[in-house]
């Protein structure tokens, strides 16, 4: 499977789009600050993913979040409820 996904830092509230193809593996890197962007944001928190079977599609879909505001835009109001996740007290 591949995987377009957004994760949430917990720091600042900023949100990043990516592409996967091992999706668990790949929230670790950007936990553990092996991802160059996303390292002074940490931690993260999966928010959303879609899973394709077509690495194509996965990168299209990516692409087209990255590139389109409206496409984004609609799609964090669909998961506005997600995106207001507050971190629990105590987690740094």
């Amino acid at each position: 499977m591949f995987y377009v996904y957004i994760i949430k830092s917990l720091k600042n509230d900023g949100l990043y789009i990516g592409y996967a193809d091992d999706l668990r593996d790949r929230i670790a890197k950007h936990n553990s600050g092996k991802s160059s962007y996303t390292k002074k944001y940490l931690p993260w928190k999966l928010v959303y993913y879609e899973a394709y079977l077509s690495k194509k599609d996965a990168l299209i879909r990516e692409k087209r979040l990255k590139q389109f505001a409206k496409g984004y835009a609609q799609l964090k109001r669909r998961i506005k409820n997600s995106l207001e996740y507050k971190k629990p007290k105590g987690v740094g």
